[in-house]
């Protein structure tokens, strides 16, 4: 029996649909089918399942199992938490394949979706697309496999905990935190956490629920840091960490309610790197997406390290820093990867421990950190619908005119022009039917500059900007 998937449910890093109308039971077990089957032929036996705290979520874990099973997988039951549980669940274990955590990560409450791990690889690009054929065609392995249930969470937290080793117990006992679980699948694996973290700590919104009654779990976007900003003011806090939907992305403010963005939390935790623990990772390579600001690369190499540009997306990432052994990693999307002391995947909570450790270890705070960093002006990241048709075409005819001209542009991912005025950048989402811009200069005249010369392109292409669209 074959299953022809909704086009719009394979994308590029992973799958995600809308409940009801693009995903449901029926391509659940498909994907396990699918899955399952790749597996086998590649030596596996056995697969790790979680789940997010969406509603939907026990309903495709159940439907993903049988697909699996039905492939002759043996299957690990994780139960609900964050995809960076899944993950170390996968990582940690010795007769554990591969992984797939049902979260629809940071979208509204009606969508779902999977990321996936295949032997202790990203699970993404021709990977799905082949899942899509092997769906169309039926082309699945026929078996009987088991399923049992493991409580890993009590290990995972305890991995964590070990970011805080050899760090003096009296500086950390002074740390005041705050927390915004968001009322995503992290909520209680950050309960279990904080009562193992040395110093004070105020959780809001821990009780998983799937409709997010509180907030949108999206730490990026700066109005869902609200309430993570009046607690920081009213318990006067050291800062605020925040998570997404699945705990795999990482939002902060510092004691004075400033957002610490992506590339900025990024530039603390290779300073603390590159400058505490030199004796390990000396000159190692640091790795940032293309929409990181100038001063984090400026500043990874004043810090000793190699500042490495690169495609923006979670699995992409990853590949890389296996590629280049690189410790450190991370997207302004709030994703920080860690291979030092960790396993290399993005883990959110594991992030906002390892701010306490830098902060402990640099000697300052993390307002300090945050308020010596570079004053770089920037565009908001700025998304608009363009046809699916254009939008590569577009970049295309975009980096032919730059090459042709006298502009510096890197090409790693779309098209990004350093001048005298700072950077700008366009780039085709690979999930969206958009494209992608944002611009940063020292200077408010200067940024108007770039962002004429997005606009100058993006006619010359006969597009134009318009209204920003979501995620």
């Amino acid at each position: 029996m074959s299953h022809q998937f909704d086009p719009t449910v394979l994308r590029e890093y992973d799958i995600r649909g809308i409940i009801g109308e693009t995903l449901g039971a029926d391509d659940a077990r498909a994907i396990g089918r699918g899955f399952g089957s790749m597996l086998g032929e590649a030596g596996g036996s056995r697969v790790a399942v979680g789940y997010d705290g969406r509603v939907s979520s026990p309903m495709l874990e159940h439907a993903l199992i049988e697909g699996l099973t039905a492939s002759g997988m043996d299957v690990v039951r994780v139960g609900m938490g964050p995809t960076p549980m899944l993950y170390y669940a996968e990582a940690s274990a010795d007769d554990v394949d591969g992984g797939i955590q049902i979260t629809g990560s940071h979208n509204p409450a009606n969508y779902n979706g999977f990321k996936m791990v295949f032997q202790g690889r990203p699970f993404f690009g021709a990977d799905i697309l082949e899942l899509g054929r092997r769906g169309a065609a039926g082309e699945w392995a026929d078996g009987t496999g088991s399923v049992e249930t493991r409580d890993v969470m009590d290990d995972y937290i305890a991995k964590i905990v070990t970011a805080l080793d050899g760090i003096d117990a009296g500086t950390l006992a002074s740390m005041r935190v705050g927390w915004d679980a968001g009322n995503g699948a992290a909520g209680p694996a950050l309960e279990k956490l904080v009562a193992h973290l040395p110093g004070e700590h105020h959780l809001l919104y821990t009780e998983v629920d799937g409709n997010f009654p509180n907030h949108h779990p999206d730490p990026t976007v700066e109005a869902n840091l609200e309430d993570l900003r009046t607690l920081v003011a009213d318990k006067s806090l050291d800062f605020g960490v925040a998570f997404d939907g699945d705990g795999d992305r990482i939002g902060a403010v510092d004691g004075e309610g400033r957002v610490i963005w992506g590339d900025q939390l990024l530039m603390i935790y290779a300073e603390d790197l590159l400058r505490n623990r030199a004796d390990r990772f000396a000159g190692a390579t640091i790795i940032a997406d293309v929409k990181a600001s100038r001063a984090l690369f400026d500043q990874v190499a004043a810090f000793g390290g190699k500042p490495l540009m690169w495609k923006t997306g979670h699995s992409l990432i990853k590949s890389k820093m296996k590629e280049t052994s690189s410790p450190l990693a991370g997207e302004m999307s709030g994703h920080v990867f860690f291979a030092d002391d960790y396993y290399g995947f993005d883990d959110a909570l594991y992030a906002g421990v390892r701010l306490i450790a830098a902060s402990a270890r640099l000697g300052k705070s993390v307002t300090q950190l945050r308020g010596s960093m570079p004053a770089m002006i920037n565009t908001p990241e700025m998304r608009f619908q363009v046809d699916e048709s254009r939008k590569f075409a577009a970049i295309e005819e975009i980096a032919a005119r730059i090459a042709a001209s006298d502009a510096v542009a890197d090409t790693t991912d779309g098209v990004r022009v350093t001048n005298d005025d700072g950077w700008w950048l366009l780039r085709a989402s690979n999930t969206q039917d958009v494209l992608v811009a944002r611009a940063e200069s020292e200077s408010e005249e200067g940024l108007a500059r770039l962002v004429a010369q997005i606009d100058e392109q993006l006619s010359l292409s006969g597009l134009e900007r318009g209204e920003s669209v979501g995620h």
